[in-house]
């Protein structure tokens, strides 16, 4: 008897990920999940330089300032509840000090694009198609930073809004890196104080834009949002919100990102990274013991082997 449903999943061939990759990470928050697990393995990756972004203008916004260099100047920020924030960034960059914020903008900004033009894979991870526009600029931002919602106009980007947003942002990748492959996939994360209806609507457009695009472009798709939706459709999967994954359903469906995008030369090194972690981790009853001294020399040993072949991996 078969009680759950699979979502059919292609394994990748072409593009998977190894060792020798260089992964960005841009998007809603379950980009710095899978972005986790991807540094707990010790790939090369760098995740979200501005701090979660949930909508794709956000990241066009993104993409588009670090390839031409912007330079953050104080009147692109704004001072709310005794902290300096940025509409381009998520408030985990604010800061009680202006130009600490502006020099860690401008940072991100230069690492970003060398990161653009060093990756194999960027992974976006897109939330909702909901987004806010401040009046007194008329312009669409990333993070409210709990500004009063009056200053807002809400909006939901149209399908078309989203397709022209999305092919914006490949052709912007590809202007300065040609044979990046870009993977985009859509955050589980139940958006429900926008409305049931409307979350549902929201993601539905993000889902019709995408397939629309990624066909012509070297790029594909991995669905983590049907993976929750079909595969795992059960409250005990959600966190006590019941909106977020939980740690279960977010190691699923790591799980199946694993088994896909992952080359298959790469799993071995994992098995050993993850022995080498979970070493790292262990709590002796009696650190002095000599069982523990040669616990720790093996260990040792298993480092030096793994580093012996990518040296940029450190513990």
């Amino acid at each position: 008897m078969n009680l759950q449903t699979i979502v059919p999943l292609k394994k990748e061939v072409k593009n998977s990920i190894d060792y020798n990759s260089k992964i960005l990470l841009l998007g809603s928050c379950f980009s710095e999940n899978i972005g986790d697990k991807l540094n707990y393995f010790k790939f090369q990756t760098n995740q979200n330089p501005f701090g979660i972004l949930f909508h794709p203008k956000a990241i066009e916004n993104l993409v588009t300032n670090a390839i031409n260099k912007k330079k953050y100047l104080p009147e692109d920020l704004i001072f709310q509840n005794e902290r300096w924030h940025c509409f381009d960034a998520h408030s985990s960059l604010s800061s009680a000090d202006k130009n600490e914020l502006l020099a860690n903008l401008n940072s991100a900004i230069t690492a970003t694009n060398k990161k653009l033009k060093e990756a194999t894979h960027v992974i976006i991870t897109l939330g909702t198609s909901w987004v806010y526009r401040f009046i007194e600029t008329d312009a669409i931002v990333a993070n409210c930073h709990k500004i009063p919602q009056k200053k807002f106009l809400k909006k939901l980007l149209s399908v078309d809004e989203v397709t022209k947003s999305l092919k914006t942002t490949i052709a912007l990748l590809k202007s300065v890196n040609k044979n990046v492959h870009i993977l985009f996939t859509i955050s589980p994360v139940r958006h429900l104080k926008d409305g049931f209806t409307e979350n549902m609507q929201s993601k539905s457009h993000l889902i019709t834009a995408i397939h629309s695009v990624i066909n012509a472009n070297n790029s594909s798709y991995f669905p983590s949002y049907e993976i929750m939706m079909d595969e795992l459709r059960d409250y005990r999967f959600y966190a006590q919100d019941m909106m977020h994954p939980n740690k279960t359903a977010i190691n699923y469906i790591w799980e199946r990102f694993m088994e896909t995008q992952i080359s298959d030369n790469s799993k071995l090194t994992m098995q050993e990274i993850e022995t080498i972690q979970k070493g790292i981790s262990h709590r002796p009853f009696n650190k002095n013991s000599e069982q523990h001294q040669r616990f720790l020399k093996n260990l040792e040993v298993k480092k030096e082997k793994i580093n012996s072949l990518f040296s940029f991996i450190k513990f």
